[in-house]
């Protein structure tokens, strides 16, 4: 094995393996025989910081499952993994991870605000005159991100991918508070599938005040493939997905 690169998110894990022997794989498959729900995503060229060319394995695992993985990691990022670095490796703040992979990933970088939300927290980067200005970062109120989407998508057996826009939305200040009124809603009769979209429109709403309300956002994190939450997002801005592994992008 050559190198292991983690964004250890709170629900998934994203790893980069710079090898061309798969040996990752085999080591996930010594603690989870059932390693074929967690395939790799991609297996091809990437470029680091200096733009010289490897090859590598991407993967997307369970965060519980990177958890009980018998290894350490070369660079990371991400609460959980602080204390398994390898000595001479290197951990990374997660905001700073954020503004390198959006440096990667997006061309002529000049005027932008990058926009990171995920499991449980929310952060944001802006560049003016491509050189770093502000950012912010949410983590008080957890509940209010995609945890709990997948929660009560689960709970109410809806289909994330099936969720509707809705106008309406439900007002967010804490995720807690914002349950309640969703559960109101569905004891109503409202349909949960509705339901839950007016919280999706709270949440994109919230996420657009907290970034400072930009003219075009650039979205990283798995709300990324979330379509009501990216095209409900697009009532107040722009919105460009840049996909989950923007974090994982900006540690190499």
């Amino acid at each position: 094995m050559t190198k292991l690169i983690i964004d250890a998110g709170t629900s998934w894990s994203k790893i980069l393996e710079i090898s061309c022997k798969a040996d990752f794989k085999s080591i996930i498959l010594s603690v989870n025989k059932d390693f074929q729900q967690y395939q790799i995503q991609e297996s091809k060229f990437f470029y680091d910081k200096d733009n010289k060319k490897f090859f590598g394995n991407l993967f997307l695992i369970p965060s519980t499952l990177a958890a009980t993985l018998p290894v350490e990691f070369d660079n990371a990022t991400g609460h959980m993994v602080k204390k398994r670095i390898k000595s001479g490796g290197y951990y990374e703040n997660e905001v700073i991870s954020l503004a390198y992979g959006a440096k990667k990933l997006v061309k002529n970088l000049k005027d932008a605000t990058i926009v990171d939300i995920g499991s449980r927290d929310l952060k944001w980067v802006q560049f003016i005159d491509g050189k770093y200005k502000d950012l912010d970062w949410n983590s008080s109120c957890g509940s209010v991100t995609g945890a709990t989407v997948d929660m009560l998508c689960k709970f109410y057996n809806v289909d994330p991918n099936k969720i509707s826009i809705q106008t309406e939305k439900i007002p967010l200040v804490c995720g807690v508070f914002a349950m309640e009124k969703i559960m109101d809603d569905i004891s109503k009769n409202t349909p949960a599938d509705i339901a839950i979209a007016k919280y999706l429109h709270g949440i994109a709403y919230n996420t657009w005040k907290f970034a400072k309300k930009p003219q075009k956002m650039y979205l990283s994190g798995g709300f990324c493939s979330n379509n009501c939450f990216t095209e409900t997002l697009k009532l107040y801005c722009d919105v460009v997905p840049l996909g989950r592994y923007v974090l994982l992008k900006g540690l190499f």
